[in-house]
């Protein structure tokens, strides 16, 4: 691996040099960490990290290589990545790539040797935070001039992220069975898709602009409403969609899908602090008093208070902070997770596929 260099600048001035790696670029974003110990493969190519700068607090980075196999999608979107170190000699049979040879594919810049343990403690005190991430030779970059530039950015609130995350036209994926979903396409993991397959539910993914009227015409007996990246309130299409939607179909929600789905029934979301970004996050069932390890990546939440009135009730609450993790709705067939049930909750697929068969 050649060596670059590499700065850091966060919108408070905090400036941090490493080493570079990856595509030598320079890249912006909204800083966030994730807090998985592996599957940084999954984590660089799910949709919903478009528009945010990666960090993982594993120290260790890149020592299994990279296969396709992994993608959760046909590229990588985080717009950068921060890791402690990269592993120099990588080692896995299936393994293809290395970590730098993935960034350089898709013009992605990375940093390295950067003490991600006390960015991240930055990060929790603070909160997210825009940044600029530039990996170089030669002469340092001025550090005044990124801050300027990062200072400028949009925040997250402020861009349809998802416009530029969606399918730009409908995909068809057959099922061996019977029944079909219309897949609402925010950002959507390949897993997800993968699970409903695996019951033998035909998914048709459709763009995030696509009408209810739209989807009607496919006859679909159930909606999904997927994952994807930034800020749910500012989607009033794709909420006003889900609103035409909601007493004719059993419906699943996602992670923005679940936000989605409670903002369209009147509820409100807000931004969490620093998110909720790894694959350990604790949820309590409120039916069972089960509590679930999940796989977590998102940066708001739905307003708890807000629910009242909309015909959803709480089903599921975070244990770290009691934030709302799965709703249900009292009439109608519908169900939602702020989580990816793809991984260790597939029994919420088995639901859905339930409700679907019911209906």
């Amino acid at each position: 691996m050649k060596k670059k260099k590499a700065v850091l600048v966060l919108e408070d001035g905090t400036v941090i040099y490493g080493t570079g790696f990856g595509a030598e670029k320079e890249a912006s974003g909204e800083v966030v960490f994730n807090t998985s110990m592996g599957g940084y493969v999954e984590l660089l190519t799910d949709p919903s990290y478009n528009g945010q700068i990666l960090m993982l607090t594993y120290p260790l980075i890149g020592n299994y290589k990279v296969h396709p196999d992994w993608f959760e999608s046909d590229r990588i979107w985080a717009e950068g990545l921060i890791v402690r170190e990269v592993c120099e000699k990588p080692s896995h049979w299936k393994g293809i790539q290395t970590l730098d040879e993935f960034l350089k594919e898709f013009n992605i810049p990375g940093m390295m040797d950067v003490d991600t343990r006390s960015l991240t403690i930055k990060i929790r005190e603070h909160g997210v935070m825009k940044g600029t991430i530039v990996t170089y030779t030669g002469e340092n970059p001025s550090a005044a001039k990124l801050l300027k530039k990062v200072k400028k950015q949009l925040s997250v609130s402020e861009l349809d992220i998802v416009g530029g995350t969606t399918c730009e036209q409908v995909g068809e994926f057959e099922g061996d069975g019977k029944l079909k979903v219309v897949l609402i396409d925010c950002g959507v993991k390949r897993s997800i898709i993968r699970s409903l397959l695996k019951r033998g539910v035909s998914v048709t993914c459709v763009p995030a602009g696509t009408t209810s009227k739209e989807i009607k015409s496919l006859e679909p007996n159930g909606i999904v409403i997927s994952n994807g990246p930034g800020d749910p309130a500012i989607l009033s299409h794709v909420r006003e969609t889900v609103r035409n939607l909601l007493p004719q179909y059993p419906m699943m929600g996602i992670s923005l899908g679940h936000q989605i789905l409670a903002l369209a029934s009147g509820a409100k979301t807000f931004k969490l602090k620093f998110g909720h970004r790894g694959s350990n996050q604790p949820v309590k069932d409120l039916g069972t008093g089960k509590v679930y390890i999940t796989s977590q990546n998102h940066g708001f939440a739905v307003v708890a208070e807000s629910l009242e009135g909309t015909g959803f009730q709480i089903t599921k609450v975070n244990c770290n902070d009691q934030t709302v993790e799965g709703m249900k709705h009292v009439e109608l067939p519908i169900i939602s997770v702020q989580y990816y049930p793809e991984w260790d909750n597939q029994y919420l697929f088995d639901k859905f596929v339930e409700m679907l068969e019911c209906r």
